[in-house]
């Protein structure tokens, strides 16, 4: 960063200290000029500084989710006046069913002065303590946790039976009120008629579409209406209908509703009402903005801001990445190319959460339209619409979001498997997680848990179990991976390589004991492996491709050597490693063994992850020599 940056940086371009101090009365319902004029600067000045520092994630090459936050920036402003004119009415928390709108909070917290204005500029920088949804106790000033979409409204609930002679404040959005917990809350909140306010930005944008297209019918004051909340109408780009529509709702005694209509990212140039402004801002339309603005000086400093990237090398892969989550929409197109059009048509239903640019399902919608269901953001409905279409043995559903959506299709699961119906399941961002429940069944049920290690093992594993019966998962990382190699160079999963259901893949043969791994883990784990060798530990590696079931003939070859050391991404209390040690006690086995996985809150950023869990090959060195004195 040059000195000129260092020095803009420093003194951070804009000073909310300025922010208008404005006392809103609900029984009032039309502004003074004098109030509108407060409330339009503190919009825009909040709008600003929205803009300028979540840019500095797009800079750094992570996401960063702008347009939801900048969109409820007048919503925001009116709350905090209303705090500002009878606090005693108020719980004084602005929570938020859409935690990406994390922004938010933390300029709030700038606002307030819990955090220092010029560390926004670290916004979801690794270490910085601005992760991508708000932690309480992480961050200085954020009062909440806001976990995934659509699941702050049914605590906020809760928050508002506890504070009855109260009024709580909710801001909600079209995609947080797809999902079914949304529902339960509203009837709740009617039948206990709790002084609950929500305020819902329809901007008619989530992460892959428009709702108004996918999901016809889907009209959020008739649905706020239909569960017996007083709903009101605002046109959110308006401070004097916005303010209108809160104050009535504010003014009701009991539960109410505000849909505030807005297209995406009002004002934002190339990305306004666009999918595109659901993530971080880009820097060229962030640019413009604050040319726009008259602050285009301020975006200079995007240029002097680079993405940090590991310089580590590792050993027996390719320099190559390839995107396992993406391979996995392409690998099913492999599958239906086989078909024709009609055949694919009824035979296979891929359904969307939302997410089939994040998933891999994307390149099957344009590949494969006759297959394909866009759905919106309810995870346990398309899960069993999959599961029901799977009913019949000769049918197939496809279903695909993130791993940390899967513990809310448990009961789902349940009921395929009971149904003995044919889901091919995909979640994606696997990291640090407890996927291992996903086998919730009797054992005389086998469901299979798959973590490809690579593109070419993501392909022939999609390929041999397209067509099984039964529940089928395959996990990938939201990061992109290697190739693993073999000696001569060529690559390991690809040739004459047969993927086998339940058989695990020596990747290095050894006398001293084993390292056992999976997925991304493969990767550092064999430039572990071939460092110990190099130094004369002659250490084996097994890929375990199929976590749920033990290979016999692999087991025996591992547990009778001198250790055994389970590496994983996975949860460490709840991944491979809490079971595999069972399984080599079982059969009578009893060499050293370890296990490594993830144990606390990520860090930030991306690939600095990994050696924020001590999952870094140097660390695995370190366990692998410990275990084999």
């Amino acid at each position: 960063m040059t000195a000129a940056a260092a020095n803009l940086v420093e003194k951070f371009p804009f000073d909310l200290q300025s922010f208008k101090k404005v006392k809103l009365d609900p029984s009032k319902p039309k502004l003074s000029s004098e109030e509108r004029d407060a409330l339009n600067y503190n919009i825009h000045l909040l709008r600003d500084t929205m803009v300028y520092f979540t840019a500095f994630g797009s800079a750094r090459g992570v996401s960063g989710h702008t347009g939801g936050a900048y969109d409820t920036v007048p919503e925001v402003c009116l709350l905090l006046a209303l705090f500002e004119g009878d606090a005693d009415k108020y719980v004084k928390i602005i929570f938020d069913e859409a935690g990406h709108r994390v922004a938010t909070q933390y300029l709030l917290s700038a606002l307030e002065g819990s955090l220092d204005a010029k560390h926004l500029l670290n916004y979801r920088a690794a270490n910085s303590k601005l992760p991508g949804h708000p932690e309480l106790g992480l961050t200085p000033g954020v009062k909440f946790s806001s976990g995934r979409l659509g699941h702050m409204w049914p605590l906020v609930n809760g928050v508002a039976l506890a504070n009855r002679d109260k009024t709580v404040f909710c801001l909600g959005s079209d995609g947080a009120q797809q999902e079914g917990d949304d529902a339960e809350a509203a009837r709740l909140a009617v039948a206990q008629h709790i002084n609950i306010k929500i305020l819902i930005d329809d901007n008619n944008v989530t992460i892959a579409g428009h709702p108004s297209e996918y999901l016809k019918g889907y009209d959020l004051a008739k649905t706020m209406a239909g569960h017996g909340l007083k709903v009101s109408i605002a046109q959110g780009e308006d401070i004097d209908s916005l303010w209108s529509a809160v104050s009535e709702a504010v003014s009701y005694n009991g539960p109410a509703a505000v849909v505030v209509k807005r297209v995406m990212a009002p004002g934002i140039p190339d990305i306004e009402g666009t999918t595109h402004a659901h993530d971080v801002i880009p820097i060229s339309s962030a640019t413009k903005y604050l040319e726009k603005r008259g602050l285009g000086e301020l975006a200079k400093i995007y240029a002097e801001i680079k993405p940090s990237m590991s310089s580590y090398i590792y050993r027996g892969v390719s320099k190559e990445l390839g995107a396992n989550r993406v391979v996995f929409g392409e690998a099913v197109n492999m599958v239906l190319d086989t078909l024709s059009k009609e055949e694919a048509r009824k035979k296979v239903m891929v359904i969307d959460s939302d997410l089939e640019g994040s998933t891999g399902l994307k390149s099957i919608h344009q590949k494969h339209p006759e297959v394909f269901i866009s759905s919106g953001i309810m995870e346990r409905g398309n899960f069993s619409a999959a599961a029901g279409f799977g009913f019949d043995k000769d049918k197939f559903g496809v279903f695909s979001t993130f791993s940390a959506f899967l513990e809310m299709v448990i009961s789902e699961i349940t009921m395929a498997r009971l149904n003995n119906c044919n889901v091919l399941s995909h979640f994606s961002h696997s990291g640090g997680l407890n996927n291992m429940f996903a086998d919730n069944g009797l054992s005389d049920v086998q469901s299979f848990l798959y973590f490809p290690a690579d593109p070419a093992q993501m392909v022939a594993i999609v390929k041999e179990v397209f067509f099984h019966r039964g529940l089928r998962f395959i996990f990938s990382t939201r990061a992109k991976v290697p190739w693993i190699l073999k000696e001569d160079g060529s690559r390991f999963f690809e040739g004459s390589y047969k993927f086998i259901p339940g058989k695990d893949d020596v990747i290095l043969e050894g006398k001293v004991g084993y390292v056992v791994t999976f997925g991304d883990m493969l990767y550092r784990s064999y430039d572990a492996v071939l460092a110990c060798r190099e130094r004369g530990l002659d250490v084996g590696l097994i890929n375990k491709p199929c976590l749920n079931v033990v290979d016999e003939q692999v087991i025996q070859k591992i547990g009778k050597t001198g250790f055994v050391l389970v590496v994983e991404s996975l949860n460490q209390k709840t991944g491979l490693g809490s079971k595999f040690g069972t399984w080599l006690l079982e059969r009578q086995l009893t060499p050293k063994f370890g296990y490594m996985g993830s144990t606390k809150e990520g860090c930030g950023g991306l690939w600095e992850q990994i050696p924020h869990q001590g999952l870094d090959p140097q660390s695995i060195i370190v366990k692998i020599k410990q275990l084999s004195q």
